[in-house]
C-alpha cells in the first residue's frame, strides 16, 4: 500500500520558500498567526499563474504570506486582501514594504470580508482566496461566488481542517461548517472543483466559462 503520510511530506517538501517570505512567516509566527505552509503558498502562487489571475480578493490577510505568495506569480497582479484584526494588517502592510510590493499592488482593507466583497465589483476578479475560520465561511460563499469570473476561481484552505472533515463521525461545529462549505461544490453545475491535500487542504473551484450568477 502506497505510503500517503511519506507522500505528503514529500510535497509538503518540495516548494522552497523565498527569503522575504520566510521573513514575513517569521513575523507572522511572532504575531500568534497560523499561515498557509510554503507548499500550500506555491499552489496558491500556481493556481495564480494558471489562471493568468490579474485582480485577486482574499480574505484572512493575517500576516501577509499567503499575499505574497499570490503576488509572487505575477508582476502585473493586484491583491485586495481583507482582514478585521489592525495588528495583522498593521504587521501585513509592513511585509508587503519589506518585499518591495508597491502600494497599487496590494491593497490592505480593515473589516468584515462579508460586508467588505458586497460592496466590491461583481465577476472583476480572477481569484477569490478564503482563508478564514469555518463559521465564517457559508456568509462568504455567496459573495466569492458573485466576485469571480467565468474561469477563474475560488480557493479554500483548510478544506480538511485538521483532517478532521473527511471522518462524518466528527460533528463539532467548525468541522461540520467546514464540511458542509466544501461540500457546496460537490455536485456545482457552476463550478468545476477538486481538494488538493496541500497543507490542511486546499479546496480548487473554478467556474465553467459559460456560468452566469
Amino acid at each position: 500500500m502506497i505510503d500517503k503520510i511519506s507522500s505528503w511530506k514529500y510535497a509538503e517538501s518540495f516548494a522552497s520558500e523565498p527569503a522575504h517570505i520566510s521573513d514575513a512567516r517569521k513575523s507572522a509566527e511572532e504575531l500568534g498567526v497560523e499561515s498557509v505552509t510554503a507548499a500550500t503558498g506555491a499552489g496558491l502562487a500556481s493556481i495564480a499563474a494558471m489562471l493568468s489571475a490579474k485582480n485577486i480578493v482574499e480574505a484572512g490577510t493575517g500576516a501577509g504570506v499567503s499575499g505574497l505568495w499570490l503576488l509572487s506569480a505575477s508582476e502585473t497582479s493586484t491583491l485586495t486582501t481583507i482582514d478585521d484584526e489592525p495588528e495583522y494588517q498593521n504587521r501585513a502592510r509592513r511585509n508587503f514594504q519589506n518585499a518591495n510590493i508597491p502600494a497599487s499592488r496590494a491593497r490592505v482593507i480593515a473589516g468584515k470580508a462579508a460586508a467588505v466583497m458586497a460592496n466590491m465589483t461583481e465577476a472583476a476578479y480572477d481569484m477569490v482566496f478564503l482563508d478564514v475560520d469555518p463559521l465564517s465561511l457559508e456568509g462568504l460563499l455567496p459573495h466569492a461566488a458573485s466576485l469571480v469570473k467565468p474561469s477563474g476561481a475560488i480557493v479554500i484552505a483548510h478544506a480538511l481542517w485538521r483532517d478532521r472533515a473527511p471522518n462524518p463521525a466528527l460533528r463539532d461545529e467548525d468541522t461540520s461548517a467546514m464540511r458542509d462549505a466544501v461540500g457546496q461544490f460537490e455536485d456545482s453545475k457552476e463550478f468545476i472543483s477538486s481538494i488538493s491535500m496541500l497543507g490542511d487542504g486546499l479546496l480548487i473551484a473554478v467556474r465553467r466559462p459559460e456560468a452566469i450568477s
